[in-house]
């Protein structure tokens, strides 16, 4: 986390103020509630490290709700993927808990509602509820329903739960002020009909609470001092209290944030489900999608994503963060645990004329130069014959390039000093082979020529060299803010957001890279070991360049 002292942010006052009054006994009990609809986003982190992190902070708790009020969208593997990611970014929950465990307690709310004159069975269409009730400057209207009987309304709606009508015939509606600024409040609906299978109910059934009504309710029900959603809840607010206070159940508060806006990328459940259901990736973890399993698949690290919501801070007021904070974050994290190896992605053959003929040697090289000791170190395979990145030769260089060319030297990581000679090349002018010969008194860690080079290139031997794929990742789109442009949104995806480099060579030691494991490939970036890799066919996807590449346009 971050070494230097932060002011505290106003939900962390308002939980300090709290505990200092007494108030709920000086305890702190928060919730992270998703629908389990879909995979987790980096927005969804925000808000994990928020909620855990005050629990933490104030020695409380924090429930896992699933917000399962909604079967027709929900699914088990979602509820699955939500967990593995909450673990993963290193919390635990106190109590795994699901909305749908309280339907039968929310029906008894709804049905003393109906008992206090404060509910009624509505048969209007949807269209004509949102006709009744008016605009921001109009007031709504109500209906001839509005006025059935108590008795009326409580045998309606043990009807509607005991399946006597079909979807969307009646909904059951709060008597709210039909007049309020605050549309929420007019007359909003608590339950509708649904006959659908639910993923933990099964097909007892077939009425299910509205969001509104379930959500303050529930965290009623777990006694949740702090109920943390983001800013487009505030016009929800004072419903979730008048239904608290109409039902007397514990008062449980609900506070807002603004909501995590991450440029060139989309935070949207829909918009990110049409690029997994259209194809424009491979699946909620693709590397390039802003969800857990996605950072988590492309190499970011839990420590990272936990500094970038620290850094980003918890503020009352919406604004567009730079993904580049969130790049900065794994870089400063992978450059202090990430073991360093060669990997050649666009090799070229350079022959050492003078090395000895059918001579090997091997060489040692550091695991990690920024960690004292360097965390020990691998040997490395030499010989004459190698593979170098063909961007690091120039046939006739310019003044002040420092890597090889004919008549210029440079360094071979952990190896010697060579001099570019001559080239061979193809019949279309393509160099196929560079030759050069090398200083035998200028090995690194024991280099006695006197000779001072600028320039170091990394090599893989070609005798010894493994083949892998290697994915090169890069952000999903071109524009700032893609749902804000004209047209779709899929227009403006990144056509180069993955570029595969199917032959690339690697240093033999990385056969015993592992998932989860980063490497840095020197001078080429941050890489991690794909899920679909197999010791016959190693893949690594890129997880970020060693430095900010992106020039804004």
């Amino acid at each position: 986390m971050m070494s230097e002292e932060r002011s505290l942010n106003f939900i962390e006052e308002i939980v300090e103020e709290d505990i200092a009054a007494g108030k709920h006994g000086g305890r702190v009990l928060t919730r992270f509630p998703p629908e389990p609809n879909g995979y987790l986003h980096i927005g969804h982190a925000k808000s994990i490290c928020l909620n855990f992190g005050l629990a933490q902070k104030y020695n409380g708790q924090t429930n896992l709700r699933f917000d399962d009020t909604n079967p027709v969208k929900e699914d088990v593997e979602y509820v699955d993927s939500i967990k593995e990611d909450v673990k993963w970014l290193g919390f635990e929950w106190a109590n795994e808990l699901y909305a749908s465990d309280y339907f039968d307690k929310l029906y008894e709310f709804a049905v003393t509602l109906i008992k206090k004159g404060l509910a009624y069975v509505d048969d209007s269409t949807a269209e004509e509820i949102a006709a009744q009730k008016g605009t921001p400057t109009e007031p709504g209207k109500g209906n001839e329903y509005r006025n059935r009987s108590v008795e009326e309304n409580l045998a309606l709606f043990a009807d509607m739960k005991a399946g006597k009508f079909p979807d969307g015939a009646k909904v059951l509606r709060a008597k709210g002020d039909l007049a309020s600024p605050n549309m929420h409040l007019r007359d909003p609906l608590m339950y509708r009909i649904k006959h659908a299978h639910h993923h933990r109910t099964g097909d007892k059934w077939c009425i299910y609470p509205m969001y509104d009504f379930a959500h303050g309710q529930s965290d009623a029900i777990e006694e949740i001092t702090h109920s943390i959603c983001t800013l487009e809840f505030v016009p929800h607010r004072p419903l979730y209290e008048w239904f608290i206070e109409q039902l007397e159940l514990f008062p449980s508060k609900q506070y807002e944030f603004a909501r995590l806006n991450l440029n060139y990328t989309v935070m949207s459940k829909r918009k990110l489900l049409q690029l997994v259901t259209d194809g424009f990736v491979d699946g909620w973890d693709d590397p390039r999608m802003p969800t857990i399993s996605g950072l988590r698949r492309r190499g970011y690290t839990p420590a990272s994503i936990r500094e970038f919501c620290e850094r980003i801070g918890v503020a009352k007021r919406e604004n567009m963060i730079d993904v580049g904070l969130l790049e900065f974050c794994i870089r400063e994290d992978l450059n202090k645990t990430a073991w360093r190896r060669m990997a050649v992605l666009d090799p070229v053959k350079l022959i050492i004329d003078n090395y000895p003929e059918g001579q090997t040697e091997t060489l040692h090289g550091e695991n990690n130069p920024e960690v004292e000791g360097g965390e020990g170190g691998r040997d490395i395979p030499f010989s004459g014959e190698l593979w170098i990145e063909r961007e690091d030769f120039m046939e006739n260089p310019p003044k002040k390039y420092f890597r090889l060319g004919i008549g210029t030297m440079v360094r071979l990581k952990h190896a010697y000093i060579v001099k570019g000679e001559s080239v061979v090349k193809d019949a279309d002018g393509n160099i196929t082979e560079i030759h050069c010969t090398y200083i035998p008194e200028s090995k690194s860690g024991n280099d006695t020529s006197g000779i001072n080079v600028k320039g170091t290139i990394h090599w893989i031997s070609t005798e010894h060299a493994k083949e892998a794929e290697v994915r090169m990742y890069d952000r999903l789109f071109q524009v700032e803010d893609p749902s804000n442009e004209d047209g779709d949104f899929k227009d403006y995806i990144n056509p180069n957001s993955l570029q595969v480099i199917e032959k690339a060579f690697i240093e033999p030691d990385l056969l015993n890279a592992v998932e989860g494991k980063p490497v840095q490939f020197i001078r080429k970036g941050y890489f991690t070991v794909d899920k679909t890799s197999t010791p016959e066919k190693l893949v690594f996807n890129r997880t970020v360049t060693l430095k900010d590449g992106w020039v804004k346009k």
